[in-house]
C-alpha cells in the first residue's frame, strides 16, 4: 500500500521500519514541529521526523495537521492508507475522510482498556499484569475506534514503563502487519467495535506525580517506581540519619519484598537493615536509583557510594498523587 504516517515519538520508529520491510511505500511522513530539547535546548526534530529523514522521506511538520495546506499535500500524496502512532495532534475529519482505505492508529494498551496519553505508564503503576498494542481505525472520540488486530504480552516483575514502551513498540510491528493484511483482503473491513463499558483510562502524566508516598503499601510504591520511570520519575530525598548527607534523587527500579523482611519499621521510608526501604505496608528492594545531576546506577553501587546504613531514610511526599 502506499501510506501516509502520522508520527512524533520513538514509539513509531519499529514500525516505519517494518512497513518499508514489508513492502509498503512511505509517501508522506506527517511530525510535531521541531522543538527545543536536550540540555542546551536547540530546537530538533522529532525522534520520528529525524528519522524518516534520515531515510530520504518527505517530512511535513505542521503545526496544525488540519490546516489547509496539509490537507492538499495529503491528497497530492494519493496515499491508500495513513497510519498514526504517538503523533501528538488530533486528527480531524476531513484529514481521516482522506483516503481510500482509511486511517489506523496503533495504541500502546489492550483497547479499551487505558485509552489516553499514557497507556504504558499506567498499566505498570495499576500492576496489570498483562497489556499490549491494538491497531484501531481512527475516529472523532479518542481510542475508541473498531479494532483491526491486538497483540498480548506479560509484563515483567520489575519492568519499567520505558522497558514497556520498547517492548511495545517491537510488538507492534507484527499487530500492524496483521492489520494491513486484513485490510488488504478487504479494504472495507469497518473492524470490531470496542466495548465502551469495559474502557478505562489513562491521563497524561505530568511533573507533579512524580513523587513517591512511602507511607503507601510496599507493592503499590514498587509499581508507581517503575511505572514513572524515566519521565517524571520517583522523586525523593535521601537523608542520613547522622545528618551528613541530604540530596535529591530518582527511585529508578524497584522490586516488591513479598518477605516482609522490613514489617517492623517505625516510619516509612527508612532503611532496615538488610537495607530494603520500609513502607506503609511490607517493603521495597531498591535495584536502582537516579543521584539528582548524576546518572543511573544500581543499588548497592549507591549503598556503598554513600555509605548507607540501617536507620537512613528517603523523604517521599505523603499524601502525594494517587493512581
Amino acid at each position: 500500500m502506499r501510506i501516509a504516517f502520522f508520527g512524533s515519538g520513538e514509539f513509531g520508529i519499529p514500525t516505519y521500519r517494518s512497513l518499508k520491510v514489508d513492502g509498503h511505500e512511505i509517501v508522506l511522513v506527517v511530525s510535531q514541529p521541531p522543538r527545543p530539547a536536550g540540555r542546551g535546548r536547540e530546537v530538533q526534530p522529532t525522534p520520528l521526523a529525524a528519522h524518516a529523514m534520515g531515510d530520504g522521506a518527505r517530512v511535513l511538520t505542521p503545526a496544525d495537521v488540519n490546516a489547509p495546506e496539509v490537507l492538499a499535500a495529503l491528497r497530492e500524496a494519493r496515499a491508500d492508507l495513513a497510519y498514526v502512532v504517538a503523533f501528538g495532534q488530533k486528527v480531524g475529519a476531513a484529514v481521516r475522510e482522506s483516503f481510500p482505505v482509511g486511517i489506523v492508529n496503533l495504541h500502546g494498551s489492550l483497547l479499551p482498556a487505558y485509552r489516553g496519553a499514557a497507556p504504558v505508564q499506567w498499566a505498570v503503576i495499576r500492576g496489570e499484569p498483562r497489556t499490549g498494542v491494538t491497531v484501531f481505525r481512527l475516529v472523532e472520540e479518542m481510542d475508541a475506534g473498531p479494532i483491526l488486530a491486538q497483540r498480548e504480552t506479560a509484563i515483567g516483575e520489575d519492568e519499567t514503563a520505558d522497558e514497556l514502551h520498547d517492548r511495545l513498540a517491537r510488538i507492534g510491528c507484527d499487530c500492524v502487519r496483521a492489520a494491513l493484511e486484513r485490510l488488504a483482503r478487504r479494504p472495507d473491513d469497518a473492524g470490531d467495535p470496542q466495548d465502551a463499558s469495559r474502557a478505562t483510562r489513562a491521563r497524561k502524566l505530568t511533573k507533579a506525580d512524580g513523587v513517591v508516598d512511602f507511607a503507601r503499601p510496599a507493592e503499590v510504591v514498587a509499581r508507581r517506581v517503575n511505572g514513572l520511570w524515566s519521565w517524571p520519575g520517583a522523586g525523593c530525598r535521601f537523608r542520613s540519619a547522622d545528618g551528613t548527607r541530604d540530596e535529591a534523587v530518582v527511585l529508578a527500579r524497584a522490586r516488591f519484598d513479598p518477605a516482609g523482611r522490613h514489617a517492623g519499621a517505625a516510619m516509612p521510608g527508612t532503611i532496615g537493615e538488610t537495607l530494603t526501604v520500609a513502607t506503609g505496608r511490607g517493603a521495597i528492594e531498591l535495584l536502582e536509583i537516579k543521584p539528582a545531576g548524576g546518572r543511573v546506577m544500581d543499588w548497592q553501587s549507591f549503598v556503598n557510594g554513600r555509605h548507607v546504613r540501617p536507620g537512613d531514610r528517603f523523604i517521599g511526599a505523603e499524601g502525594g498523587p494517587r493512581d
